[in-house]
């Protein structure tokens, strides 16, 4: 890439005076799993096809009768608290990033913070897809940097069983449930969010949606019919599109803080697709063990996966280690960020 089309228009802002920092993590996956067995009954696919060309072998799956994404969210956030013993009426803030919300017009967000006691909170939902949980920290990193609040609790949480169609071979091997917490506050060391480059464009709203539920298309026998109320996507363009758009933006995120690929601990990318992540670490000449993966198990858990990345490799980071995270999703929606983990 010509030095010319870097965009230096966001470079980070190093006369902050307060510094927002991921101070703790959370996680939770439901215990029933379906695995690329299990998919071999439901759909014309086999094992060595979908680990082939994704790197699952079995996403988990939310079974319980009445239970929603509300309950992974509140799961999480409950290890979390558990782990950093702080007091849930000290958090200001509760974000869940989603895009299976509880309800249609009621936020899941306010349903997790009664649930954990957060009663001086307020809560609401963010929907970004799979790029959810860097939008969101980009939301509560700018409530801690305001000085507004002290304590945010982000949370990506999806429940995509409720809306695969398990007779899909396209959509049905990928997806998964799942959580991941984290807390924000600000920072005691001078580490956290550093910068961020964040994009989006409506004009692949059509690749990959749920095309039914909404105002343009509300529910009816129609739409159940041609079953509209599933995630669809196109394949092949998704996956041309995410290879590009996560590589530049991380390769924007690398040059403009003028970052060397030796002092880069590790890249936690969104788990979409093992392919996709691959290509991207390849494209910006990242060593593969620098890049984190829990995709084999979980399958991609939209807004989840970047926390549970965090969740499941936690004793592996470091006061100081500078993580890039990156991820793509529906909208279209994608980006990347330089973060300086901020505890051992």
């Amino acid at each position: 890439m010509s030095i010319d089309t870097i965009d230096v228009s966001m470079k980070p802002n190093n006369k902050r005076n307060i510094k927002a920092a991921i101070t703790g993590v959370g996680g939770f996956v439901p215990e029933d799993f379906i695995s690329n067995k299990d998919l071999e009954k439901m759909v014309d696919t086999n094992d060595e096809w979908i680990t082939a060309r994704t790197g699952i072998k079995k996403r988990r799956i939310l079974k319980d009768k009445g239970k929603g994404t509300s309950f992974l969210a509140i799961n999480a956030a409950k290890d979390l608290i558990a782990k950093k013993k702080i007091n849930p009426e000290s958090i200001d803030l509760v974000i869940v990033s989603t895009i299976t919300p509880d309800f249609h017009g009621a936020s899941t967000a306010p349903t997790v913070a009664s649930a954990i006691k957060a009663k001086n909170a307020y809560a609401f939902d963010l929907s970004a897809a799979c790029s959810g949980f860097l939008f969101g920290m980009s939301t509560a990193t700018s409530y801690i940097e305001s000085g507004r609040y002290k304590k945010v609790l982000l949370i990506g949480a999806d429940m995509m069983s409720s809306i695969v169609d398990y007779t899909d071979r396209s959509t049905s091997i990928l997806f998964g449930d799942g959580a991941g917490a984290v807390l924000v506050e600000p920072s005691l060391n001078g580490y956290g969010w550093e910068d961020e480059y964040l994009r989006s464009d409506g004009i692949g709203a059509e690749w990959l949606n749920i095309k039914s539920g909404g105002s343009l298309y509300p529910i009816s026998n129609e739409t159940i019919a041609n079953k509209w109320h599933y995630i669809a996507q196109d394949g092949k363009t998704v996956f041309k599109s995410a290879v590009s758009e996560m590589a530049n933006a991380t390769e924007q995120i690398i040059i403009r803080n003028e970052l060397k690929s030796e002092e880069i601990k590790y890249l936690l990318p969104h788990q979409a697709n093992k392919r996709i992540i691959d290509a991207t670490a390849e494209k910006i000449n990242l060593d593969k063990n620098k890049v984190l993966m829990n995709i084999e198990n979980y399958g991609n858990t939209t807004a989840a996966t970047i926390p549970l990345l965090m969740y499941d490799y936690e004793k592996n980071l470091n006061e100081g280690d500078k993580l890039i995270l990156a991820a793509f999703g529906a909208g279209l929606t994608w980006g990347a960020a330089y973060l300086t983990w901020a505890y051992n």
